[in-house]
C-alpha cells in the first residue's frame, strides 16, 4: 500500500468540505490548487517539470475521494434519521386529527342543544312580550277609565300632579290627554257630554301652557326646552300649533312686514326700452333672496335641533317665505309696471322667474330627512289610542313630501296668477304688436299718405284686412293673439277702416322719403325683439305649450314684418310704377326695394328655420302648420316681387320703345354728309345706351345670381326685338349705313357689358344685319348667305333689304342671282318657318340662344315679363347667403 502523499497546507485548505458547500467553480478550484506550483515552475530555470503537478493532483484526488466517502456516509445517516422523523410525525398528525374530530363532534352537539334552548327562549320571550303588551294595554285601559272617571267628577288633581313631575310627566300627560280625547268621542253614556267638555277644556289649557312654555324657551334661546315642548305637542296633537308659533314669530317675517323694495332708477328707466338689454337683477329682489339664503341656512340647523319632524317644519317655513315675502315683493314690482308698456311687466316677470329658479335650486340643498313618529300605526282606532299614536302626527307623516317637490310647487303657484290660461300669451302678443306698430309708425304713415287712392289700393286692402282681424274673436269670446296684434297695429299706426289716405294732423312731423325705405337694420331689430319674446315664452310657459305659443308669436311677427313692412313697400312700389308717367325715364328705385326685400326675407326665414321651428319639434301637427303658414306668407311676398319686377321691365321696354320712336326719317339718309359724319351716334341711340347702362349698373348693384342674369336677359331680348322692328321702318343710304353701323355697334358694346352670352350672339346678328346697308349690290347675295345671316331665309331679310336706297336697282340682280337656288331656298325657308312656326325675324332669333342649354332654363319671350318674375320669386324662397356675406351686391 502506497503511503499518502503529503500536501501543502494551502492545498489542504481547499480540499475541505466547506469549500464545496457554497458556490463552487471548477476553474477557480484547479487554479487555487496549482497556483503555488505554477509560481515555482516559473521560478526554476530549465524545461517544464510536470512531476510536482502530477503528485499534487494525485494527492488532491485521493483526498477528494476520501471526502466524498465521508459525505456519502453522512448522507445515508441523515436519510435514516429523516425517515424515522417522518414516521413519528405521521403518527402525531393522525392522533391530532382524531382529537379534532372528537372536539368538532362535541361542538356540533353543543350547538344543536344551544339552538333548541334559543328557540325555546324566543318562544318564551314572545309569550312574555304578548303578556307584557296585554298588561300595558290593560293598565292603559285602566288608567283611561280612571282618568275619565275623574274628569267626569271634574277632578283634575291627579293629572295636575302628573303634569308637575317635569318633562317626563308632561310627555305622559300629552299622550294621556290625546287618548282621553279620542275615547271621549267614542263614549256614549249619560253625562258623557259634560265629561267631553271637561276633557276638551283641559286639552286646550294644556296646549296653551305648552305653547307658552315653548315661546318662553324660544325667547330665551333654549333649544333643549324648545325640543321638549315640540316633542310633547307632537305626541299631543301632531305639533302643528307649535310649528305655526315658531314660524309666525320668526324675526325674518316680523322684520319684513311693510318693507318696500328699494328703487333702482337705472333699472326702471331702461325697463320699457326694447333696445336696452333685459335686466338680470333687481336690487330689492337680490337683497331679499340673499337674506332668504342666509336665513334658511341657519334655520335648517335650528329646526333639526329643535323639532322631531324637521322636514315638515322646513316645508311650512319655506311655504311662508314664498307666500308672504317673495309674493309680496313680486306684487310690488308688478304694481310699478302698471303705467308702463307691457314690455316692462314681461321683463320684470321674467327677471323674478329667473332669480326664483336659481333660489329654488339653492334651497333644494337643504333637503331634510322625514322622521316617522315613534309610535307605530295601527288600523284600529282604540289600539292606536292606547299605544299613543296621534292622528295628526300620522297626517304629518303622510304629507311630508320632499322639500324639492314643495319648492317647485310653491314657485309654480307664485306665477300662476300671471301665466295661467292665455294671460301671458295675450300680454306678449300685445306687447310685440305695440312695439312693432310704434317702430313702424312713420313707415306706415309715409306709405299711407303717399299711396294711391281708391279701393283697389294696397292700403285700402290692408286696412280692411286689419280691421277684420282686429274684430276676430275666439270661440270663448276673447280676442285672439292675431286680433290683438292687428288692433295694436291699427291703433299705433293711425289706421282707420273708413279712411284710405289720412291727412297730416296739426303739429305732426311731416313724412320724409327715408321714412318709407326698407332697411335690413329695421328687420334685425324686429327679429331681436321677437327673439327676446320667444326666450320669455320658453321660460315662463310649460314645455307642452311652447309649440302653440311659438306659433302664435310667429303670426304676430309675420303680421308686422311681412304684411305691415315688406308687403307695404312692395305695394307702394307697384303703385308708383303704375302711376308713373310713361314719357319720363323709369326709376331704378324698385330694384333697391327688391334687394332689401330679398335680404330681409332671407334673414327672416333663417330666423324661422333656426330659432322657431325647432321649438315646435315636440308637436308634429303645430310644426306642420307653422311650415304651411310660413310658406304661404313667403309665396305672397314672392307674388308681389314678381309683379314689381314685371311692371319695372314693362316700363323700361316702353321707355326704350319711345326713345327709338324719336328716330328721324333722315337720320340714316342724311342730306349733308359732312354734318352726319360729325355725329358719333344718333340721339335715340345715345338715350337708349345711357338707359341700358343705368339698368345694368342698378341691376348689378341690387340683384345677384339668376335674378341678375334673367332680368338683364329679358331686357336685352326685348330690346333686341325692338331693334329688329325698328330697322324695318327707316330708309338707309350708303352714308346713312355708316351712321346705322355706329348706332348698332354702340348697342352691341353696351349689351356686351351685361355679360350674357345669349345677348352677345343676338346683337352680333343685329350688327351683321346692319352691314347689309354697307355692302355693294353685287356682293349682297353672297354676304347674306354667310355668318348669322346665312341661317335665315332670304325672304325674311327682304323687309330690311328693301330699306336700302339703291334697292330698286339691286333687287333685280338679287332675284336673278337667287333663281338658281330658288328651290333649295324655298325648301330651306319652308323648313325654317316650320321649325319656328312664325315669320317674324325676332322669333327666329330663338335659334341663337345657346344660353338655353347652358343654364337649363326655358327661353323667355321677347316681350313681357312672364318668366323673370318667377325666377326672382324662387330666389326669395330658396336659402341664399345673407347680406353679411355680400351676396346681395
Amino acid at each position: 500500500m502506497a503511503l499518502p502523499r503529503a500536501l501543502d497546507p494551502s492545498v489542504q485548505d481547499h480540499l475541505r468540505l466547506e469549500t464545496f458547500e457554497g458556490k463552487f467553480d471548477v476553474k477557480d478550484f484547479v487554479g487555487a490548487i496549482s497556483e503555488k506550483l505554477i509560481a515555482q515552475s516559473k521560478a526554476d530555470p530549465g524545461p517544464f517539470d510536470p512531476k510536482p503537478f502530477i503528485r499534487t493532483f494525485e494527492a488532491a484526488v485521493d483526498k477528494l475521494i476520501a471526502v466524498r466517502k465521508d459525505v456519502q456516509t453522512k448522507t445515508e445517516q441523515s436519510e435514516k434519521s429523516v425517515r424515522v422523523a417522518e414516521r413519528d410525525y405521521s403518527k402525531k398528525m393522525a392522533e391530532l386529527n382524531r382529537g379534532f374530530e372528537a372536539v368538532g363532534q362535541s361542538f356540533g352537539g353543543m350547538e344543536t342543544k344551544m339552538n333548541e334552548v334559543g328557540r325555546t327562549a324566543i318562544r318564551i320571550g314572545e309569550q312574555m312580550e304578548s303578556v307584557h303588551q296585554q298588561r300595558l294595554r290593560a293598565q292603559a285601559a285602566y288608567d283611561l277609565i280612571d282618568y275619565y272617571g275623574q274628569f267626569a267628577k271634574d277632578d283634575t288633581t291627579r293629572i295636575d300632579a302628573l303634569k308637575k313631575e317635569g318633562k317626563e310627566g308632561r310627555r305622559k300627560v300629552a299622550v294621556l290627554l290625546r287618548r282621553l280625547a279620542t275615547v271621549a268621542k267614542e263614549v256614549d253614556l249619560p253625562h258623557s257630554d259634560k265629561t267631553r267638555e271637561n276633557i276638551d277644556r283641559y286639552c286646550e289649557k294644556f296646549e296653551k301652557d305648552m305653547l307658552h312654555l315653548f315661546d318662553r324657551a324660544y325667547r330665551r334661546g333654549d333649544p333643549k326646552m324648545m325640543h321638549h315642548c315640540a316633542q310633547t305637542l307632537l305626541d299631543f296633537n301632531g305639533g302643528a300649533s307649535c310649528v305655526q308659533v315658531y314660524v309666525n314669530q320668526h324675526d325674518f317675517f316680523i322684520n319684513r312686514v311693510g318693507e318696500s323694495a328699494s328703487i333702482d332708477n337705472q333699472l326702471w328707466g331702461s325697463l320699457p326700452d326694447p333696445d336696452a338689454l333685459p335686466p338680470v337683477t333687481e336690487s330689492g329682489l337680490q337683497e331679499l333672496f340673499a337674506e332668504i339664503r342666509t336665513t334658511v341656512g341657519q334655520e335648517a340647523q335650528i329646526v333639526q335641533a329643535v323639532f322631531p319632524n324637521p322636514a315638515y317644519v322646513m316645508q311650512v317655513f319655506l311655504q311662508r317665505v314664498f307666500a308672504q315675502s317673495i309674493q309680496h315683493h313680486l306684487e310690488q314690482l308688478i304694481t310699478r309696471t302698471t303705467n308702463m308698456p307691457d314690455l316692462g311687466f314681461l321683463r320684470i316677470l321674467q327677471l323674478v322667474h329667473q332669480q326664483t329658479s336659481v333660489l329654488v335650486e339653492d334651497l333644494k340643498a337643504y333637503e331634510l330627512p322625514s322622521v316617522v313618529p315613534r309610535s307605530p300605526i295601527d288600523a284600529n282606532e282604540f289600539d292606536r289610542t292606547v299605544k299613543g299614536m296621534p292622528a295628526s302626527a300620522a297626517s304629518n307623516t303622510a304629507t311630508a313630501a320632499t322639500i324639492s317637490t314643495m319648492l317647485e310647487t310653491a314657485m309654480e303657484e307664485l306665477f300662476v296668477p300671471y301665466t295661467e290660461g292665455q294671460r301671458y300669451l295675450e300680454k306678449e302678443s300685445r306687447s310685440l304688436g305695440e312695439l312693432y306698430a310704434n317702430y313702424l309708425a312713420k313707415f306706415t304713415r309715409y306709405h299711407e299718405r303717399t299711396g294711391v287712392k281708391g279701393k283697389s289700393s294696397m292700403f285700402g286692402r290692408m286696412v280692411d284686412q286689419l280691421s277684420a282681424a282686429a274684430a276676430t274673436t275666439s270661440t270663448s269670446g276673447t280676442s285672439t293673439t292675431s286680433a290683438q296684434a292687428a288692433a295694436a297695429l291699427m291703433r299705433f299706426g293711425g289706421l282707420s277702416a273708413s279712411t284710405d289716405k289720412a291727412p297730416e294732423k296739426p303739429g305732426e312731423d311731416p313724412v320724409r322719403e327715408e321714412d318709407g325705405l326698407l332697411s335690413v337694420e329695421v328687420a334685425e331689430k324686429m327679429l331681436k325683439w321677437h327673439a327676446e319674446a320667444i326666450g320669455r315664452c320658453v321660460e315662463l310657459t310649460p314645455s307642452s305649450d311652447v309649440p302653440k305659443h311659438t306659433f302664435a308669436l310667429l303670426r304676430v311677427l309675420s303680421a308686422a314684418i311681412a304684411n305691415s313692412y315688406i308687403e307695404t313697400a312692395i305695394e307702394s312700389t307697384q303703385a308708383r310704377l303704375e302711376a308713373a308717367d310713361t314719357k319720363s325715364e323709369p326709376s331704378m328705385q324698385p330694384l333697391t326695394v327688391l334687394r332689401e326685400v330679398d335680404l330681409i326675407c332671407h334673414l327672416w326665414q333663417r330666423y324661422v328655420t333656426m330659432a322657431l321651428l325647432p321649438l315646435a319639434s315636440s308637436s308634429v301637427t303645430i310644426r306642420r302648420e307653422m311650415v304651411v303658414f310660413n310658406n304661404q306668407t313667403v309665396s305672397r311676398i314672392e307674388g308681389g316681387a314678381n309683379q314689381v319686377t314685371q311692371k319695372l321691365t314693362d316700363a323700361i321696354i316702353t321707355w326704350l320703345s319711345a326713345q327709338l320712336a324719336k328716330q328721324k326719317r333722315t337720320d340714316f339718309k342724311p342730306r349733308n354728309d359732312d354734318l352726319s359724319f360729325a355725329r358719333v351716334n344718333t340721339e335715340p341711340c345715345i338715350a337708349c345706351c345711357d338707359m341700358l347702362e343705368k339698368i345694368r349698373d342698378a341691376a348689378k348693384a341690387n340683384l345677384s345670381g339668376k335674378n341678375l342674369e334673367v332680368f338683364l336677359t329679358e331686357v336685352g331680348v326685348a330690346f333686341h326685338g325692338l331693334l329688329l322692328d325698328h330697322l324695318k321702318k327707316f330708309p338707309v343710304s350708303a352714308t346713312g349705313g355708316l351712321m346705322l353701323a355706329k348706332d348698332l355697334k354702340s348697342y352691341q358694346d353696351t349689351i356686351d357689358t351685361f355679360s350674357i352670352p345669349s345677348l352677345h350672339e343676338r346683337f352680333e346678328f343685329i350688327r351683321q344685319l346692319g352691314n347689309v346697308f354697307l355692302v355693294k349690290p353685287d356682293i349682297l347675295k353672297s354676304y347674306i348667305t354667310e355668318g348669322y345671316l346665312g341661317r335665315i331665309d332670304a325672304n325674311l331679310l327682304r323687309p330690311y333689304l328693301a330699306q336700302r336706297s339703291d334697292w330698286g336697282q339691286a333687287e333685280k340682280g338679287f332675284n336673278d342671282a337667287g333663281d338658281g337656288g330658288a328651290g333649295a331656298q324655298e325648301a330651306d325657308g319652308k323648313g325654317m318657318r316650320d321649325r319656328f312656326g312664325m315669320g317674324r325675324l325676332s322669333m327666329i332669333m330663338k335659334d341663337l340662344e345657346p344660353l338655353r342649354e347652358q343654364i337649363s332654363m326655358p327661353s323667355m319671350p321677347m316681350h313681357g315679363m312672364s318668366n323673370i318674375a318667377g325666377n326672382i320669386a324662387s330666389s326669395l324662397a330658396n336659402a341664399r347667403p345673407s347680406r353679411f356675406s355680400g351676396a346681395g351686391n
